[in-house]
């Protein structure tokens, strides 16, 4: 995924979940969008360097977007919604091990009641797929969720039907920073998510943590990690 022309400046705060105050290189100071509504615990930091797109909407409220944050020496990303462009490029590409030779690709498909990310066939077999955001970390591990998620609950109930019915079915972990050496539930904040996640594995579910590397001009694949 790439980028171009992203704005420099420093995180003054965050609040109201969807909003973030941040000075500019000249000294201004601006409201920017904020599309990640978790706790973003351990990736906020006042004064931080922050990178923002700015929106070619000029009815928008907050003319611009926020991307990245510059924590524990490295980028990290904030923007949700970067999460299912990046994963569907990389499952595209064929650079997500175990997930390669997919056709008939396609973005936010419907089955039941739930949306699904991607949706793809390995032959005639179909492959469904979830993809979370994670920009949460404890140490050396990524965690997922922030905060509890029941409908990220209600994915995994879904993607075990599927399985259950002779599908493939994967949840992709789109891990946005590279301070991390390995991925975990966050037990502590959503125990029925662990459970739920560990009941679905064994039951089928792939599970896919996905490591990308984020520079000012585009955000590429580095590693899949493993999740036991």
């Amino acid at each position: 995924m790439l980028f171009n022309n992203l704005i420099k400046g420093k995180l003054i705060k965050r609040y109201k979940r969807f909003l973030a105050d941040v000075e500019l290189e000249d000294g201004s100071i601006i409201t920017a969008h904020c599309t990640n509504t978790g706790s973003m615990t351990s990736c906020i930091e006042e004064g931080a360097p922050v990178l923002l797109s700015p929106s070619n909407n000029p009815k928008r409220k907050t003319p611009f977007t926020w991307e990245m944050i510059w924590i524990n020496n490295n980028w990290v990303g904030v923007n949700t919604n970067n999460a299912n462009t990046i994963a569907f490029e990389l499952v595209s590409n064929q650079l997500i091990p175990g997930l390669t030779n997919l056709s008939h690709l396609k973005r936010e498909v419907k089955f039941g009641d739930s949306r699904f990310d991607i949706f793809g066939k390995d032959g005639e077999q179909e492959v469904w797929m979830e993809v979370k955001n994670v920009s949460m970390r404890e140490g050396k591990k990524a965690l997922f969720p922030d905060a509890p998620t029941t409908r990220g609950q209600k994915h995994l109930k879904t993607l075990m039907q599927l399985v259950k019915e002779g599908k493939r079915a994967a949840m992709i972990y789109l891990i946005q920073r590279s301070d991390v050496d390995f991925f975990e539930t966050a037990k502590k904040v959503d125990f029925e998510y662990d459970r739920l996640l560990k009941n679905a594995k064994a039951k089928g579910v792939e599970v896919y943590p996905v490591q990308v590397l984020l520079s000012e001009n585009e955000i590429s694949f580095y590693r899949a990690l493993d999740y036991v």
